[in-house]
């Protein structure tokens, strides 16, 4: 009897390369468009595909979306924790630092990437759960860094209702422990997602071409953003 494994090999392999090849197509489009301009047909034209030739790889246009929207994610997490590797032992606020430019870096790198996690693709497009867990991976890193700070002021209504998630999520709780597993809970959270916040105000400002002509280099607010956020939360810098 043949090896099932080793007949279906080199069909697997066709079929990786053409969903590479046509989630590449895709980008481009996305790149040059931006997501309301991917069309499974042009992709399929470019290609040199027929349309039910492509469907049997993408169903919908939505499927497409999100195999991007995951492969983006992906990306990102990878970009982070390579940061996080590198500044290993680091002092904390060293280490934001380090996240905050390796997040920059890659969204600027990729910026049509970039819209499409942070925006909506396209009208009624919804990202399935699935897309959550590889969100998370993204900003798991700042959990253990700003899990060693503490809210002050302001913040500590934040902690108190990113208290209440997590005893009403225990997935949420689940994630924040598995990064930060020394840390007040809600602390790293908070923390996380004020970070996450600045984050994205600054390099999405960037991204779309918002900073031109002020003079400014946005590493620099950057920079700033973060080196506030360390001195709210206490971050030792050695």
């Amino acid at each position: 009897m043949a090896d099932d494994s080793r007949t279906s090999s080199p069909r697997r392999r066709y079929r990786d390369q053409v969903r590479a090849e046509i989630k590449e197509a895709a980008l481009e489009q996305i790149r040059a468009g931006g997501a309301p301009a991917l069309s499974l047909n042009a992709v399929a034209k470019g290609l040199g595909l027929t349309g039910p030739a492509l469907y049997k790889y993408f169903r919908r246009r939505d499927d497409l979306l999100t195999e991007l929207i995951r492969d983006g994610y992906d990306a990102a997490a990878a970009a982070m924790s390579d940061a996080a590797d590198h500044t290993a032992g680091a002092p904390p606020r060293e280490r934001l630092h380090a996240l905050a430019t390796a997040f920059r870096t890659w969204a600027t790198g990729a910026p049509h990437v970039y819209q499409l996690l942070a925006g909506t693709p396209s009208p009624g497009y919804q990202a399935p759960p699935e897309t959550v867990a590889r969100a998370r991976a993204v900003l798991g890193p700042l959990l253990g860094v700003l899990g060693q700070g503490d809210c002050r002021g302001a913040a500590l209504a934040l902690r108190a209702e990113m208290r209440f998630w997590l005893n009403g999520s225990p997935p949420v709780e689940e994630w924040v422990r598995s990064w930060a597993p020394d840390a007040d809970a809600a602390t790293a959270l908070a923390g996380t997602v004020t970070a996450w916040a600045r984050l994205h105000g600054v390099v999405g400002l960037e991204v779309q071409g918002l900073f031109q002509g002020m003079g400014h280099r946005p590493g620099t607010l950057l920079h700033a953003e973060m080196e506030d956020l360390a001195d709210a939360m206490g971050l030792p810098a050695a």
